[in-house]
């Protein structure tokens, strides 16, 4: 059978000793996009838009500090601890989804404490963008040949020539599509049902629907050698697990409880 084979090269511009990367170019969009589709909401809710300017730079640091300490101490903590100084080498690779959430969270309780909207309404707001700005993402891990599945012998099964020649499980793509349909799940939710749900929802689903597509997807996802363990779960699914069960928590205890005072 013949697999597709994938071979671009990460650099997209080169221009002497500029150099920008696909990936680069991805995360810019993951932000760009965050920053219009920010804008369109506080707009259709009628307030100012100036804010929107520094949330964005709150989102900017908190997501990559958080995403790189989470990297280092959710995965390598041992090797960070013996090289402090390579924490900040952010440009050998390693960026942590759950940590990035961490951060964005951080971020968010730092930027509403100095402005009138709610916590939850920030986080209901903000998971909309951050799905899909995580498929951006997805599609930069894609062009830089990392984070590749386990080999497959399924019809669709990709062949990243920078790894090796073996057909692999494009976990890049099976994540960017999961948060864009994702992402209209919620967007949907939040033009149709934000006045009749309670604050919050929106952002336990996004916790429930993100990480139960990652927990899944994981199982055709390789493992890293450093980053081994005697689980059977990854620890993107150990991860995952905590973060699920709080998304519904959240949705369905207050039902609970309700029908049982009834």
């Amino acid at each position: 059978m013949d697999y597709f084979v994938w071979d671009i090269e990460p650099i997209a511009i080169s221009a002497g000793f500029l150099k920008v990367r696909w990936y680069g170019l991805m995360f810019a969009s993951a932000f760009i996009s965050s920053y219009m589709l920010m804008t369109w909401i506080y707009k259709r809710e009628g307030k100012s838009t100036e804010d929107v300017d520094d949330l964005l730079w709150y989102m900017a640091i908190s997501t990559i500090v958080g995403a790189r300490l989470g990297h280092c101490l959710f995965y390598a903590p041992s090797y960070y601890f013996e090289h402090p100084l390579k924490i900040f080498a952010i440009w050998e690779g390693g960026l942590a989804s759950h940590g990035a959430l961490l951060g964005i969270v951080v971020g968010l309780y730092l930027f509403q404490s100095r402005v009138k909207e709610s916590f939850m309404w920030f986080l209901d707001r903000i998971s909309v963008v951050c799905a899909i700005g995580g498929s951006f993402i997805r599609i930069g891990n894609f062009f830089n040949s990392e984070i590749v599945g386990v080999p497959t012998t399924v019809p669709w099964a990709i062949i990243f020539k920078k790894i090796d020649l073996l057909p692999r499980h494009p976990v890049q793509l099976y994540e960017a599509v999961s948060y864009a349909l994702i992402f209209i799940v919620l967007l949907q939710m939040y033009r149709t049902m934000q006045d009749r749900i309670r604050p919050g929802v929106i952002f336990a689903s996004y916790l429930v629907m993100i990480f139960t597509a990652r927990f899944f997807i994981e199982f055709v996802k390789t493992r890293q050698a450093n980053y081994g363990h005697e689980s059977w779960l990854s620890t993107g699914q150990l991860l995952s697990i905590p973060l699920i069960l709080a998304g519904l928590c959240f949705i369905v205890y207050p039902i609970f409880k309700k029908r049982t005072l009834i």
